[in-house]
């Protein structure tokens, strides 16, 4: 029994490894992910969001290839946020500082058991299809519609001529969303094992509270 429930495992995850910060599916497909940050745009003002919307409409418009937006919520883990408060009230050495503190610290821990604070973060999920090409036939293989190759690249070159191709798309997606205002970074290999694993395991997704207090 346990060999057949890691073997549906297996089959449901479509990942076939993870090399330099780049996702291989089990179709040859390969995947970057940038992490983007969010933008206030109810706080701005009408010309203000008027311009990111434009900017974004150019962006989406130079696209000649699929995106996918993923956001992910978590429940907000206060702990570490709550400790670096107490250690700053034991060393405080103003008696009504170190009250305040206190209190704060048990308003924060009387809300949070009352109230689910979630934290979300956006994804931008960037593919590349690699086109099986017969280098000994040419591009006509193209359109003959065979794919069987009797004399490929080698495996590691074929990945890095892929993981080209991906990373100029990446660029193209970073420089766009920069110019409506969203900051992006690219998730590297520990990052993506993170992300994966509170996907496929949700109840295990909760993020972190900020550290600092300043």
């Amino acid at each position: 029994m346990p060999k057949k429930t890691s073997a549906a495992t297996q089959e449901f995850v479509t990942i076939k490894d993870i090399r330099d910060g780049v996702i291989i599916l089990k179709g040859g497909q390969l995947c970057s992910i940038l992490l983007a940050s969010s933008v206030n745009f109810a706080l701005k003002s009408t010309d203000e969001q008027e311009a990111i919307l434009q900017q974004f409409q150019t962006f989406i418009n130079t696209l000649d290839f699929s995106l996918q937006i993923y956001v992910q919520s978590r429940r907000l883990n206060i702990e570490p946020y709550l400790q670096i408060l107490a250690t700053r009230e034991a060393n405080q050495d103003n008696d009504l500082m170190r009250v305040q503190l206190r209190e704060y610290i048990e308003f924060i821990r009387t809300f949070n058991a009352e109230v689910d604070i979630m934290s979300k973060n956006f994804y931008v999920v960037v593919p590349y299809s690699p086109t099986p090409v017969n280098i000994t036939r040419g591009i006509t293989s193209l359109f003959t519609g065979s794919t069987k190759a009797t004399n490929t690249l080698p495996a590691e070159q074929q990945f890095e001529e892929n993981r080209t191709q991906l990373e100029q798309r990446v660029a193209l997606v970073t420089s766009g969303l920069s110019s409506a205002g969203v900051r992006t970074v690219q998730l590297k290999e520990a990052d993506l094992v993170e992300l994966f694993y509170h996907i496929y395991n949700p109840m295990d997704a909760v993020g972190n509270a900020p550290t600092r207090t300043n």
